[in-house]
């Protein structure tokens, strides 16, 4: 069950140009998540923006109640956010959403993330890290000075695999491409990915096409985070053509079987 609290900020980094992470003391989220969960955040105490803003869970440091989550700074909201100073308290909205990275069957995994939409990963690699799995990570980037959480990710990973698209940071060209070379020894049981559509699309076609398990985190724009506003709808992949279903991501996802939607 979503909680609301007022979670003081007790850690903010700019790890790179406008990327902030924050680490805030919230007890009652921190219980209660799961990877692949998000939270809605409150930016401010004026009128506008009216709207919180939906941000994934990062990392739990679920011993001292720490809840990290990291968002890049795009608009007016971001922005107010980006401002809140160590101290202060952030009122949160969570854990959110129903549908969450679910790894427990599986021995050898495969996450691959493209840009800001790496920060949900961390926690499902992590945790599966932690038990026992084989956890090998794929992630892309534009160019080096967009490249981050490298040292993060290497330490919840079994291998970790960092591209760029203009080759000026470690392996040339998409994450995908390097997934694929090492799927034949590696025969991973699931793929785990979260990022840029064109990206998410790539994957979900191979995975299905080779009969691999995939999950997707889908990063729909909402409004309510809830279920009530209906504006993160995604088609599901069997609904007829002439009657169309949907599922909304804020509560049916945002994580959903590859074979399920229609992206």
């Amino acid at each position: 069950m979503p909680k609301q609290v007022l979670a003081k900020l007790e850690k903010k980094e700019e790890i790179i140009k406008d990327v902030y992470k924050f680490s805030v003391k919230a007890n009652e989220i921190v219980e209660d998540s799961k990877p692949g969960n998000f939270i809605e955040i409150r930016v401010t105490d004026q009128v506008e923006p009216f709207l919180r803003r939906p941000i994934s869970i990062y990392n739990l440091d679920k011993e001292n109640g720490i809840l990290e989550f990291i968002f890049q700074v795009k608009g007016k909201g971001t922005e107010l956010l980006s401002r809140k100073e160590i101290g202060e308290k952030i009122d949160i909205i969570g854990p959110l959403g129903h549908g969450t990275f679910k790894f427990d069957k599986f021995k050898k995994i495969a996450v691959i993330g493209g840009g800001i939409g790496i920060f949900p990963l961390y926690e499902l690699s992590k945790e599966a890290k932690e038990n026992q799995k084989k956890v090998n990570c794929y992630l892309g980037f534009r160019n080096k000075d967009f490249v981050m959480l490298e040292k993060e990710f290497e330490n919840v990973t079994d291998k970790l695999v960092i591209t760029t698209d203009d080759g000026s940071y470690k392996n040339k060209g998409f994450a995908i491409d390097y997934l694929k070379e090492d799927m034949e020894k590696e025969k991973y049981d699931c793929i785990y990915a979260c990022g840029p559509l064109p990206m998410l699309k790539a994957v979900q076609k191979y995975a299905i096409e080779n009969n691999i398990e995939c999950q997707l985190s889908l990063e729909e724009k909402m409004g309510c985070g809830l279920g009530v506003c209906l504006g993160c709808a995604v088609k599901t992949a069997r609904s007829p053509k002439d009657a169309p279903e949907y599922f909304h991501v804020c509560k049916g996802g945002p994580v959903f079987n590859a074979r399920d939607v229609e992206i």
